[in-house]
Protein backbone atom coordinates (compact mmCIF):
# COMPACT_ATOMS: atom_id res chain seq x y z
CA UNK A 1 0.00 0.00 0.00
CA UNK A 2 1.61 3.32 -0.99
CA UNK A 3 1.03 6.62 0.98
CA UNK A 4 -1.73 8.01 -1.78
CA UNK A 5 -3.58 4.34 -0.86
CA UNK A 6 -4.07 5.42 2.64
CA UNK A 7 -6.96 7.36 3.93
CA UNK A 8 -6.99 10.79 4.61
CA UNK A 9 -9.17 10.94 7.34
CA UNK A 10 -11.01 13.78 9.21
CA UNK A 11 -13.19 12.51 12.18
CA UNK A 12 -14.38 12.98 15.67
CA UNK A 13 -15.20 10.27 18.32
CA UNK A 14 -16.05 10.09 22.01
CA UNK A 15 -15.48 8.59 24.78
CA UNK A 16 -19.01 6.56 26.09
CA UNK A 17 -20.13 9.22 28.80
CA UNK A 18 -18.86 12.25 26.43
CA UNK A 19 -16.44 13.45 28.60
CA UNK A 20 -13.30 13.56 26.17
CA UNK A 21 -13.56 13.58 22.72
CA UNK A 22 -10.68 12.93 19.98
CA UNK A 23 -10.83 14.49 16.58
CA UNK A 24 -8.01 13.16 14.19
CA UNK A 25 -7.26 15.48 11.02
CA UNK A 26 -4.97 13.60 8.33
CA UNK A 27 -2.99 10.99 6.21
CA UNK A 28 -3.95 7.59 8.14
CA UNK A 29 0.29 5.91 8.18
CA UNK A 30 -0.74 2.52 8.54
CA UNK A 31 -3.47 0.23 9.77
CA UNK A 32 -3.16 -3.22 11.25
CA UNK A 33 -4.39 -5.57 14.02
CA UNK A 34 -1.95 -6.41 16.37
CA UNK A 35 -2.21 -9.78 18.73
CA UNK A 36 0.60 -9.03 21.37
CA UNK A 37 -0.48 -9.63 24.70
CA UNK A 38 -0.92 -6.43 25.77
CA UNK A 39 -3.71 -5.72 23.49
CA UNK A 40 -5.46 -8.69 23.97
CA UNK A 41 -5.74 -7.39 27.75
CA UNK A 42 -6.79 -4.27 26.62
CA UNK A 43 -9.51 -4.98 24.09
CA UNK A 44 -10.47 -8.30 26.07
CA UNK A 45 -10.16 -9.92 22.33
CA UNK A 46 -7.57 -11.67 20.39
CA UNK A 47 -6.30 -8.57 18.50
CA UNK A 48 -6.88 -4.79 18.83
CA UNK A 49 -7.22 -2.90 15.52
CA UNK A 50 -5.09 0.05 14.98
CA UNK A 51 -4.86 3.26 12.92
CA UNK A 52 -1.40 4.78 13.05
CA UNK A 53 -1.22 8.42 12.74
CA UNK A 54 0.75 11.53 13.18
CA UNK A 55 1.08 12.59 16.81
CA UNK A 56 0.11 16.59 15.77
CA UNK A 57 -3.33 15.56 13.45
CA UNK A 58 -5.11 14.50 16.92
CA UNK A 59 -6.77 16.43 19.65
CA UNK A 60 -8.26 15.52 22.63
CA UNK A 61 -10.68 17.55 24.48
CA UNK A 62 -11.28 16.55 27.59
CA UNK A 63 -9.54 14.72 30.64
CA UNK A 64 -7.60 11.59 29.50
CA UNK A 65 -5.95 9.40 31.97
CA UNK A 66 -3.09 7.27 31.16
CA UNK A 67 -1.08 4.13 32.11
CA UNK A 68 2.50 3.44 31.00
CA UNK A 69 4.35 -0.14 31.43
CA UNK A 70 7.24 -1.73 29.70
CA UNK A 71 6.67 -3.70 26.83
CA UNK A 72 8.57 -7.17 25.72
CA UNK A 73 10.21 -4.69 23.10
CA UNK A 74 12.18 -2.78 25.75
CA UNK A 75 9.86 0.66 24.76
CA UNK A 76 7.29 1.86 27.43
CA UNK A 77 3.58 1.56 26.03
CA UNK A 78 1.36 4.37 27.20
CA UNK A 79 -2.52 3.88 26.71
CA UNK A 80 -4.47 6.97 27.64
CA UNK A 81 -8.19 6.09 28.62
CA UNK A 82 -11.29 8.31 30.10
CA UNK A 83 -10.88 8.43 33.52
CA UNK A 84 -14.33 8.45 34.25
CA UNK A 85 -15.75 5.99 31.75
CA UNK A 86 -12.32 3.93 31.02
CA UNK A 87 -13.38 4.20 27.36
CA UNK A 88 -10.00 3.73 25.24
CA UNK A 89 -8.52 6.69 23.44
CA UNK A 90 -5.07 6.07 21.88
CA UNK A 91 -1.78 4.81 23.04
CA UNK A 92 1.98 5.56 22.22
CA UNK A 93 5.03 3.97 22.09
CA UNK A 94 8.72 5.01 23.04
CA UNK A 95 9.93 3.78 20.01
CA UNK A 96 7.56 6.15 17.84
CA UNK A 97 6.69 8.90 19.59
CA UNK A 98 5.64 11.01 16.67
CA UNK A 99 3.01 8.79 15.94
CA UNK A 100 -0.32 7.60 18.34
CA UNK A 101 -2.00 4.22 17.77
CA UNK A 102 -5.49 4.57 17.47
CA UNK A 103 -8.82 2.33 18.47
CA UNK A 104 -10.50 2.17 14.93
CA UNK A 105 -13.99 0.92 17.25
CA UNK A 106 -13.69 4.24 18.60
CA UNK A 107 -14.89 5.62 15.53
CA UNK A 108 -18.01 3.14 15.26
CA UNK A 109 -20.11 3.70 12.28
CA UNK A 110 -17.23 6.07 10.58
CA UNK A 111 -14.57 3.67 10.39
CA UNK A 112 -15.41 2.42 6.91
CA UNK A 113 -12.12 3.42 5.57
CA UNK A 114 -10.17 0.76 7.59
CA UNK A 115 -8.73 -1.61 5.56
CA UNK A 116 -5.92 -3.61 7.62
CA UNK A 117 -2.85 -4.79 5.70
CA UNK A 118 -0.70 -6.71 8.53
CA UNK A 119 -1.04 -8.01 11.61
CA UNK A 120 1.47 -7.83 13.93
CA UNK A 121 3.09 -10.11 16.99
CA UNK A 122 1.17 -13.24 14.98
CA UNK A 123 3.43 -15.11 18.04
CA UNK A 124 0.64 -14.92 20.19
CA UNK A 125 -2.47 -14.84 17.92
CA UNK A 126 -5.12 -17.14 19.13
CA UNK A 127 -6.66 -19.89 16.51
CA UNK A 128 -10.27 -18.81 17.62
CA UNK A 129 -9.44 -15.43 16.97
CA UNK A 130 -10.62 -14.84 12.96
CA UNK A 131 -8.55 -12.88 11.28
CA UNK A 132 -9.22 -11.32 7.11
CA UNK A 133 -7.78 -13.68 4.61
CA UNK A 134 -4.48 -13.92 3.04
CA UNK A 135 -3.49 -11.04 5.86
CA UNK A 136 0.26 -10.29 6.07
CA UNK A 137 1.67 -12.05 9.37
CA UNK A 138 4.81 -10.96 11.90
CA UNK A 139 5.94 -12.59 14.56
CA UNK A 140 6.65 -9.51 16.46
CA UNK A 141 6.74 -5.97 14.50
CA UNK A 142 6.07 -5.12 11.32
CA UNK A 143 8.35 -4.10 8.85
CA UNK A 144 9.31 -1.45 8.04
CA UNK A 145 8.30 -0.85 4.55
CA UNK A 146 5.02 -2.38 4.90
CA UNK A 147 4.00 0.64 7.39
Amino acid sequence: MTASDKPQIELSAGCACGAVTLSVKGRVRSMLLCSCEDCQRATGTGHSTVALVRTGNVAVTGPAASFARPAHSGATLTRWFCPTCGTPLYARSSRAPELLMLPVGLFGSNATWFAPSQLIFARSHHAWDSLPEAIAQHATYRNPEST
